[in-house]
């Protein structure tokens, strides 16, 4: 469903293509599995800074609302607030069944139209006020649309409540990824798995096809791709705080993790993922 000012469309759309020219400034790229319980407030807070005055008057923008093939009505419940929010461009898109995170985003990325494209969680967790600091460094790295990444980044949190608070488990998984992300070839970016992340269509245009990874791992291989392909990536510190009900399973997750690095640093190496600018 497509919901845009005073038209609602109840019927499937033809979905545009990543590879078009950009029609809109900005798409916002929200994959949901079973998010019933957090997207409501996520997407109010989203659309509140979105269609605050100075940002209406100069940038127009989509919400791509990807539902990871959920169990619960998380598609249903989009629907339901598109309708509420007539004024906004917000699309829904139901997987029929669960890729993973990566999966989504990408699915929401090749499919977006914006000239810029911002990847962002449905819990909430990162303060979407914080997308202005990601788009003034994307304006200084790149002021001609020249493919530029720009992440946001908890590191400067490492001290503070926020992360302290985490469970135990939840921190040295944080320190054993950074070990180990150091090894595959991105330690130059202090926090990869931060899910606020936009990049310029041109960066997406060349990131996105040759991504592979569709698990919560996926981050790291954007910036790889990033790295590989010459395209500057920027941190910008945010503001972010733990939000209950968490999908992540430490111990499941973490092997899983350890697996797709592996999987993904071999097929690095032996040329089967093989990307150039």
């Amino acid at each position: 469903m497509h919901c845009s000012g005073h038209l609602v469309t109840l019927y499937p759309l033809n979905l545009p293509s990543l590879a078009d020219v950009g029609s809109i400034d900005l798409s916002v790229i929200i994959p949901a599995y079973n998010e019933t319980s957090r997207l409501p407030s996520m997407l109010e807070t989203t659309l509140n800074h979105l269609n605050s005055a100075s940002i209406r008057q100069t940038r127009t923008y989509e919400l791509v609302i990807v539902d990871d093939g959920s169990k619960d009505d998380t598609s249903a419940l989009a629907l339901k607030l598109a309708q509420q929010h007539l004024n906004s461009d917000i699309r829904v898109v139901t997987l029929e069944k669960n890729l993973g995170k990566g999966g989504a985003v990408r699915h929401g990325m090749l499919h977006a139209r914006g000239n810029r494209l911002l990847m962002v969680d449905a819990d909430g967790a990162s303060r979407f006020e914080d997308l202005e600091l990601l788009w003034k460094k994307m304006d200084e790295l790149g002021p001609k649309d020249e493919p530029t990444v720009v992440v946001g980044s908890r590191a400067h949190l490492v001290k503070t409540e926020a992360v302290v608070k985490r469970s135990v488990l939840r921190n040295i998984l944080m320190y054993g990824l950074h070990t180990i992300l150091r090894i595959v070839g991105v330690g130059h970016i202090r926090d990869t798995q931060c899910g606020f992340k936009l990049f310029s269509r041109r960066a997406a245009q060349q990131i996105f096809p040759a991504q592979h990874l569709a698990t919560w791992i996926f981050d790291v291989e954007l910036l790889l791709l990033a790295k590989q392909l010459g395209i500057p990536v920027a941190e910008v510190p945010v503001q972010w705080h733990e939000v209950a009900g968490s999908k992540l399973n430490v111990v499941k997750d973490s092997l899983q993790m350890l697996r797709d690095l592996l999987v993904l640093r071999a097929n690095q190496l032996t040329g089967r993922w093989k990307v150039s600018p």
